[in-house]
């Protein structure tokens, strides 16, 4: 996960009073805008939950008004700190840290919680309709979907929900896959243009193929994504490849046609937020004891960096044996409390699908007050995980002109025969 504070913006309170918002980026798409306050009042529940020795250092508070460079060094300071916290499995991974800017999402967005109607596509255009909170998550929103079409619960995560954009001359663009943290309504909204929720597979192994082939809905689901991916030129076959898979759709052959074109996989997935000077560099293993640095200058860089984390991620899931995620793993309790812009907090719990109008508030001192989550071991942990494996051949980081570079340890413990 990338994130980063680019800019900041000047906002006005009902007296009339001024203060500054701080931008925040994730995967180079904007999503919330926070004071300062309110990240300070999010560090300190994290030194709760997760002791001060685990967490990077906070920017100190002033006295007196910021001046222009003043407030330029807090912005740096700022972005330097959670970029800090993304490289953390666990804190990035946290309840804590996924309700802080869900929340901040809805009050950016000035969403009021309430039932909508929602349409989430297949790649061959056919529509489920749900009904959801327009602060719902990511993951419930997925598991309502999944739910509605018979798909069996041990095969929800292995699918999430992407944005695509539609252009005017029909052409498809995969613009990202949602993340827990956000409101899968409120970032439809927010974008201009024509764009659509649809379901698609999230994993890179094939070998996972098989094992969702034995599940009827599954294998629609990877069918009419495949004919949708082969049809749109995402998927790179020869002419006599071509010929074949028609000729096992046309016999209705599911299975044989999504094993005759998942290992040709080419990703087409980009981003629409231009961002020229970006650049991707990691140190690879070129030979033994032999690293050497490579640099990658192109505007999607972030999205390069997103999907070889997703990688290195799921074959450290493979190496260690662990499962994927169960919609079950959601059914947690605990609470904290969110500052809003105005200084009130307000009570969140983990088992609600958000915060919703009508909470009781509370001033910000009593925030001491409030009762942490109890601590959540995650099972994506890629410190832990790469902990038990020993060489380490590939590293990672982004940098984006002209801010420093920014270390990203999460690919430790990949050897170079799993590369």
């Amino acid at each position: 996960m990338h994130f980063s504070i680019p800019d900041t913006e000047e906002f006005t309170d009902d007296g009339n009073s001024t203060y500054m918002g701080y931008n925040i980026h994730v995967n180079g798409v904007f999503h919330c805008s926070v004071r300062y306050r309110q990240l300070h009042n999010l560090h300190e529940q994290l030194k709760k939950e997760f002791g001060v020795n685990n967490l990077p250092t906070f920017p100190p508070k002033k006295l007196l008004p910021l001046s222009s460079s003043q407030l330029e060094e807090r912005r740096a300071l700022l972005e330097k700190y959670i970029q800090a916290i993304g490289q953390d499995p666990r804190l990035v991974n946290s309840d804590l840290f996924n309700g802080f800017l869900l929340s901040a999402q809805q009050e950016t967005s000035c969403e009021k919680s309430q039932e909508v109607n929602l349409d989430v596509y297949l790649m061959n255009g056919y529509r489920i309709l749900l009904k959801v909170l327009t602060t719902e998550r990511s993951d419930q929103v997925l598991e309502k979907v999944c739910q509605q079409i018979n798909l069996p619960s041990e095969y929800v995560y292995y699918f999430s929900l992407f944005l695509i954009k539609r252009e005017d001359d029909g052409d498809v663009t995969v613009l990202r896959k949602l993340q827990d943290f956000e409101s899968p309504y409120i970032s439809q909204k927010s974008i201009q243009g024509v764009h659509r929720l649809v379901l698609r597979k999230s994993y890179w192994d094939p070998s996972y193929d098989i094992e969702l082939m034995s599940d009827k809905v599954a294998l629609n689901l990877l069918y009419v994504q495949t004919v949708a991916d082969v049809e749109k030129g995402w998927i790179l076959s020869s002419k006599e490849t071509q010929k074949h898979l028609a000729s096992l759709q046309a016999r209705g052959a599911k299975k044989e046609h999504g094993e005759g074109s998942s290992i040709h996989s080419n990703s087409s997935s980009t981003s629409d937020n231009s961002q020229p000077q970006l650049e991707l560099s990691f140190e690879y293993l070129m030979s033994k004891d032999k690293l050497q640095w490579i640099t990658i200058a192109s505007e999607q860089a972030i999205l390069m960096s997103v999907c070889l984390q997703a990688m290195v991620d799921e074959l450290l899931l493979k190496k260690t044996g662990m499962k994927r995620r169960q919609p079950s793993d959601n059914s947690r309790k605990g609470s904290w409390s969110y500052m809003k812009r105005d200084g009130s907090s307000q009570l969140i719990s983990i088992s609600q699908s958000t915060s919703t109008d009508g909470i009781a508030t509370k001033p910000s001192a009593e925030n001491g007050d409030t009762k942490p989550p109890a601590k959540l071991e995650s099972t994506s942990s890629m410190k832990r995980l790469s902990e038990k494996l020993a060489s380490v051949s590939l590293k990672s980081s982004i940098r984006l002109l002209p801010h420093p570079l920014v270390e990203n340890d999460a690919f430790e413990g990949i050897g170079d025969d799993d590369l």
